[in-house]
């Protein structure tokens, strides 16, 4: 299967919010005509309706992909539209939270293609990461089309097995937040030693975000770039000293952090 295959039999997604909309806008920017995507949404948003796809009504007969776009509390009751689907031709990509592989096999059948993918939010400006893996009906020029979906909203990376998706939720999935709470606590000590308030959030928006492309960017390791700007018995050196404090600095704490959200992706995966 390849992108000509879902122009011709097209493509439902089934969910729009954040997620679904950053999605969509990476393909309709990559060339996907609107007419071969199909949305089921129940509050579409006006972006949405703005975009030319079909949004409700008949859909296709035999769509090359079903992609599953909606909060895992919400997915019981959106399945069966799409369940007359299963055990054929179509791919089904599923980017919710906490559903593991096999949840989809018991509702769609087990001869189903079924790809489970985990994006994060930096998607909506083309900045994310999305991890996939794919059952065992699930080809390899699947998991390649899958892949040139999703590189329209980032980078992509292949798991060795559905078992590491919860240390990819604790670590990319989640990890925006802790980064954003970076942001908010840095900000608020930075008042805390006498900046106004949009100066010092200014200051570790830009701080925050230019580090993290610098370490993208760089041919050194984060390892690395931390010592380049740290002096021996300065500022850093003073600040670096507490933060990588073995027993409560950073490293004990994002340990725990990303155990919990580890712990918790599991607990979803069983209710």
């Amino acid at each position: 299967m390849n992108m000509t295959d879902v122009a011709a039999r097209g493509l439902v997604l089934l969910g729009c919010g954040k997620m679904g909309s950053a999605m969509l806008e990476g393909w309709l920017r990559t060339g996907l005509r609107p007419t071969s995507v199909w949305v089921i949404d129940p509050n579409p948003s006006d972006w949405l309706k703005e975009q030319g796809v079909n949004i409700g009504g008949d859909l296709p007969p035999d769509p090359a992909i079903v992609l599953i776009a909606v909060k895992p509390q919400m997915m019981g009751a959106a399945l069966p539209e799409i369940q007359k689907y299963g055990s054929g031709q179509t791919l089904f990509i599923s980017v919710a939270a906490g559903t593991p592989i096999a949840t989809f096999e018991d509702i769609l059948g087990a001869k189903t293609p079924i790809i489970r993918a985990m994006p994060n939010t930096p998607a909506a400006i083309g900045r994310g990461i999305t991890a996939l893996i794919g059952n065992d009906h699930a080809q390899e020029a699947d998991l390649n089309l899958t892949e040139a979906l999703l590189i329209t909203i980032g980078q992509v990376v292949r798991l060795e097995s559905e078992d590491q998706m919860d240390a990819v939720t604790a670590v990319s999935g989640s990890g925006p937040a802790y980064v954003f709470h970076l942001i908010e606590t840095l900000a608020a000590a930075g008042e805390a030693s006498g900046l106004n308030p949009e100066l010092a959030m200014q200051l570790a928006k830009a701080t925050v975000g230019g580090a993290g492309e610098l370490a993208e960017e760089a041919d050194e390791s984060p390892a690395q770039l931390r010592v380049n700007v740290t002096s021996p018995n300065g500022t850093t050196q003073a600040a670096l000293e507490v933060l990588m404090d073995a027993e409560n600095g950073f490293p004990p704490l994002l340990r725990r952090a990303v155990a919990a959200a580890a712990a918790r992706s599991k607990e979803l995966a069983n209710d």
